[in-house]
């Protein structure tokens, strides 16, 4: 078997219970719906905050590779895929058969390395290419490259996409030494506009240069291959872990935080890091 080849997969796109559960649930879909006052009553913009809340709740789970939950939260969401195509049917909009086909007829226009004879050998073609594809796609329509990019996405996932969708057109740095001299840039920038010990409170002038620097920061993640929002999630959980850890040392000391200096909270900081490592 050549290099280049893929593994055969283990799933069986045909196997009858992929179809049975799908109809099961599209069943009991039709059923609440008719039956449950409460999702009788919901809509498309009652949904929205809640599956943005199982987004998130699933995004939880596949930052701690638990399986088990990774496997409930994709029911939880594709639950409200499926409420949402009952509400399009009931309004004659669409059904579960134009979303599914849609995204298969895209897929497949997008993939003509797969599906067609355009030749692309690795991810970054196969990356450019889409995004070329999808502005060919658009056409005459108004718009531009960025309008794909969600204006309700958070702010780093938001800068990330952005980047990831201008690298698609060709704008972008030649290597990642040049994305790190920027770094260096805006840093040098932003310390021109603050100055701590005559101004505890930054400017708007600085207050935008610190934007750039996470922009820039997160470009340079983006070019060495590091998911910024993930990387600073996992950091988020680690400082929660060790001050958790901190507080419960405090407590069993019979001490109080806010009685503590800066140093003995240091210590007990250090304490913490160390309990982590030896666990």
């Amino acid at each position: 078997m050549s290099s280049n080849t893929p593994p055969k997969s283990p799933v069986n796109p045909h196997d009858p219970r992929h179809s049975q559960a799908l109809q099961r649930l599209l069943t009991i879909m039709n059923e609440l719906r008719e039956q449950c006052p409460w999702d009788r009553k919901q809509t498309f913009a009652s949904l929205r905050h809640l599956t943005i809340e199982e987004t998130y709740e699933l995004a939880d789970a596949l930052l701690e590779k638990d399986s088990e939950e990774i496997r409930k939260e994709l029911g939880d969401l594709m639950l409200h895929l499926v409420f949402y195509a009952r509400i399009g049917a009931e309004q004659g909009q669409f059904d579960i058969s134009d979303i599914i086909n849609g995204v298969c007829d895209k897929l497949i226009a997008r993939h003509p390395h797969v599906y067609g004879d355009v030749q692309a050998d690795d991810e970054a073609t196969v990356k450019r290419n889409w995004e070329l594809l999808k502005l060919k796609e658009k056409g005459d329509k108004p718009g531009g490259v960025l309008d794909g990019v969600p204006k309700a996405l958070p702010a780093m996932i938001k800068a990330w996409r952005i980047q990831q969708k201008v690298h698609g057109v060709g704008f972008d740095w030649d290597n990642a030494h040049q994305v790190w001299d920027k770094v260096n840039e805006e840093l040098a920038e932003f310390s021109e506009h603050i100055d701590k010990a005559a101004q505890p409170t930054a400017t708007e002038a600085a207050s935008d240069e610190f934007g750039d620097i996470l922009f820039s920061l997160i470009n340079y993640a983006r070019f060495v291959g590091i998911d910024p929002e993930a990387a600073l999630e996992k950091t988020n959980l680690k400082f929660t872990r060790r001050f958790q850890t901190l507080e419960k040392n405090v407590a069993e000391n019979g001490q109080q935080l806010s009685a503590l200096d800066i140093d003995t909270l240091e210590t007990y900081w250090q304490a913490a890091k160390a309990q982590e490592t030896a666990e």
